[in-house]
């Protein structure tokens, strides 16, 4: 199956830090809300490691707009600006900054990964920690990771966010002292991507498609309004 990790983010706990993470002006600040997540993220992969009893499942790394997780009430912008010592102005403008025209074909998917490597970072320490875990108290299952970057439109994108989870996969393996094998793949979901399928497969150990994606870039047709039609 897939798993696709941006709803974990919704709980109320947990969107304090990730809006805290959105609002961090430099890379130690993103880290420091980020390191508040990660327990949380590696608990849930661990639970969804135990229910599954060594049957595969792809996790697929943060996919939506950044503006999905912004607070729009207004007491939640105070509390906000009130943790990360800045004023409610200055969140409105940052909140007003991440607003899209197209948000499904802009700062997204893989792009994401991309400006800010420290999300793709934390959610490797968090699969492949539960997945050493896991693994150490169910020797008898077969614990694989299968780790999805979404909305890769050209191989160079893959390799740059590829090289972040391998070279954090490898150093919380080696630190665990445990061997654990792990796949990168990614999702094909943008026409350009399905056009340059064979030089994505270099870098690729597995493919998954994203069918709805695809079928509203190539035909133009949404699948939240084209049944009206």
């Amino acid at each position: 199956g897939l798993c696709r990790t941006e709803h974990m983010f919704f709980d109320p706990e947990r969107i304090a830090a990730f809006r805290e993470m959105i609002c961090s002006d430099t890379v130690e600040e993103r880290e420091e809300a980020l390191d508040k997540i990660l327990p949380m993220q590696q608990g849930d992969f661990e639970a969804l490691y135990e229910a599954l009893e060594g049957c595969p499942v792809t996790i697929r790394f943060l996919d939506p707009p950044l503006h999905k997780f912004v607070p729009t009430e207004e007491a939640d912008i105070e509390a906000l600006a009130k943790t990360k010592g800045k004023t409610v102005e200055e969140i409105k403008n940052i909140i007003n900054s991440l607003h899209e025209f197209n948000p499904m074909m802009g700062h997204r998917g893989c792009r994401l990964a991309v400006t800010y490597p420290e999300i793709a970072k934390m959610q490797t320490k968090a699969v492949i920690r539960a997945a050493i875990n896991v693994k150490k108290a169910h020797p008898d299952w077969n614990v694989a990771p299968e780790i999805m970057i979404p909305l890769i439109g050209d191989i160079k994108e893959l390799k740059y966010v590829k090289k972040t989870v391998v070279e954090t996969a490898d150093a919380e393996i080696k630190a665990a002292g445990v061997d654990l094998k792990y796949e990168v793949g990614t999702m094909i979901e943008i026409p350009r991507a399905a056009l340059t399928a064979d030089e994505i497969a270099k870098e690729a150990e597995f493919f998954c498609f994203g069918t709805n994606d695809l079928t509203q870039m190539t035909f133009g047709f949404s699948r939240d309004d084209a049944g009206k039609f």
